[in-house]
């Protein structure tokens, strides 16, 4: 199975970068990292860094068309719209890709402090 996450427009490929991190994205980047530990190919693609992919994918052009950015995240699995305007739990995915969800911690993006999310280190 493929995930395509389509993210709004961030400073950075996650969002969790910069002063002031939302813990949803936070939740959601751990999230993503258990999927791909599970063997889950996954793709995200940031409205402001790849406009092209959010064009190229007929059906989060239509919902961009019928609804704005206000449909954003869209995540897909297998190209069809899975989740929209919000991102799901770990629980909702498992559920969705036919996973035993787990709370596992050790997947939290930010766990190494001084490490920083955003490539050279120039967030936003």
């Amino acid at each position: 199975m493929v995930v395509r996450v389509f993210d709004p427009a961030m400073c950075c490929s996650t969002g969790v970068c910069g002063p002031s991190v939302d813990p949803v994205l936070v939740r959601f980047a751990a999230d993503v990292e258990w999927l791909k530990s599970k063997g889950v190919t996954v793709e995200r693609f940031n409205l402001s860094q790849q406009p092209q992919a959010f064009v190229s994918s007929p059906a989060v052009r239509s919902l961009l068309e019928k609804e704005g950015t206000e449909c954003l995240p869209v995540i897909l699995i297998d190209e069809q719209v899975a989740f929209e305007g919000g991102y799901p739990t770990r629980a909702e995915m498992a559920e969705r890709l036919g996973l035993e969800a787990t709370d596992d911690l050790d997947f939290l993006p930010m766990a190494n402090p001084g490490r920083n999310c955003c490539p050279g280190g120039n967030c936003c």
